[in-house]
């Protein structure tokens, strides 16, 4: 419904070509079969061709086997074999290695990054995610084997995987029901990706929070009423997904946390957040920002410092008017459907005072001077003050000494796609703006106009 009262669409983008691995080489064959994290073995025999293998070595990495190019697999015994071993063909694959590598791809081998194509079957094994160290020693393997030279290595029983060893390198793990969540084991430390939707969760589990590789955690449609501030210990989350909770407020500690550097993508649908602290602006790598269906009453006065911001969708909240910073964004999506924008008012709010208090003269010169404040050097109810001062429209700033007043933007001015504010085809929202003195009120009465 949403779609359909958008007054622009966005571009439709030509079909994208096959994924190919960064620094792979393009696989030759019409289909590709990816295989989950897996690892590569050497298996160990003794042949008459005179070939001696003292044992078995392993690599964990993910896996990734094209179909063969052309041609079919040997038959026979053969001394030397890569032995490929994935979640879904615990068994394993084989693959012959004397004189049947044509080439190596080694470019992105300090990246975990690495290809082997063998001659036959013609097949490309890519490698990736893999310890650099350890991948440029199983490689090294690999040349020793293709050539027929003997490869050291401890000697160990080749035996077929079991479901334990892949669960220590699982870097994706969805769980959608509360019977299958996980109480008496912990998640695997290599998640990269977890979701624990529909498990009933009342407070974020802490073992989450040692999960130092998660880069998205989705937590959607659980009974989640406040965040610990130790979630912004995951240094690489880049998204967090909360939809469908009963979340009442977003901390200023997690607005300070590492999160600033990393959190790209914000979901808060459907909670009852009526505020975000101003703190929230200081989250300046988001890209996608979701805050439909809660009781926002404002959107925080300093959302133009969310200068990355793409898409915002704020639908069915409960905003009177818009803050003045929001005509500095610069987005692709926008939509603010179903919300009580009120018409601007004719008359002005006036808090001027004359001579300024110590306190406003104060906090317009270290704002102004970009003076370094902390709760370290003055107390922490002035840092609050300063942190949620007001920006004029001259660029100076103003604490509560100051002239408000209302006008209408069309929300075109910041955004490719607009979602109609309302079922009358309206795309205009009112913005309130700061005056810091009666000069540059009246300087600005046409705008207001």
């Amino acid at each position: 419904d949403s779609w359909s009262r958008c007054t622009k669409k966005p571009e439709t983008s030509a079909p994208r070509a096959g994924r190919q691995i960064p620094g792979q080489p393009r696989a030759r064959g019409p289909r590709r079969r990816r295989g989950a994290a897996g690892r590569g073995k050497f298996q160990s025999r003794e042949v008459a061709a005179g070939c001696r293998i003292s044992g078995e070595m392993k690599l964990h990495c993910e896996v990734e086997v094209p179909r063969p190019r052309a041609g079919g697999e040997r038959g026979g015994q053969h001394p030397v074999c890569l032995f490929i071993s994935t979640l879904k063909d615990k068994l394993g694959t084989r693959y012959e290695l004397k004189e049947n590598i044509e080439q190596f791809f080694t470019k992105f081998v300090d990246e975990g990054k690495a290809t082997v194509r063998l001659k036959e079957p013609p097949v490309d094994i890519c490698l990736s995610k893999a310890n650099s160290s350890s991948l440029k020693g199983f490689l090294s393997a690999v040349r020793l084997a293709h050539r027929g030279c003997d490869i050291e290595a401890p000697l160990l029983t080749l035996t077929p995987v079991k479901t334990s060893e892949f669960e220590k390198f699982k870097t994706k793990m969805v769980i959608t029901s509360k019977k299958d969540y996980p109480l008496s084991k912990n998640f695997p430390y290599s998640l990269e990706h977890l979701q624990t939707s529909y498990c009933g969760l009342v407070r974020v589990d802490m073992r989450m929070l040692s999960l130092k590789n998660l880069r998205k955690l989705d937590l959607s449609h659980n009974h989640i009423k406040k965040l610990p501030a130790t979630i912004g210990d995951l240094i690489h989350l880049q998204e967090l997904n909360l939809n469908d909770n009963h979340l009442e407020s977003f901390s200023v500690a997690l607005c300070q946390s590492t999160l600033q550097k990393s959190l790209r993508s914000l979901d808060l649908s459907k909670n009852k957040i009526k505020a975000l602290p101003v703190q929230f602006c200081q989250l300046q790598e988001l890209t996608d920002l979701k805050l439909d269906d809660n009781e926002l009453i404002q959107l925080p006065f300093k959302m133009g410092h969310l200068t990355n911001l793409r898409f915002l969708s704020a639908a069915r909240n409960k905003l009177p008017f818009l803050p003045s910073e929001f005509k500095n964004l610069s987005l692709e999506y926008l939509d603010l459907f179903g919300n009580i924008f009120e018409q601007p008012k004719v008359l002005p709010v006036i808090k001027l005072q004359m001579p300024l208090t110590l306190l406003e003269s104060s906090a317009r010169t270290v704002l102004y001077n970009r003076i370094p404040y902390g709760s370290h050097i003055i107390p922490f109810h002035l840092c609050q003050d300063l942190d949620t001062a007001k920006t004029c429209v001259c660029g100076r700033f103003c604490l509560s000494c100051f002239i408000q007043g209302t006008t209408t933007m069309n929300l075109h001015s910041v955004a490719h796609t607009v979602v109609l504010v309302d079922n009358m085809g309206g795309t205009e929202a009112p913005v309130v703006s700061y005056f810091c003195s009666l000069a540059c009120y009246v300087n600005s009465c046409d705008m207001l106009k």
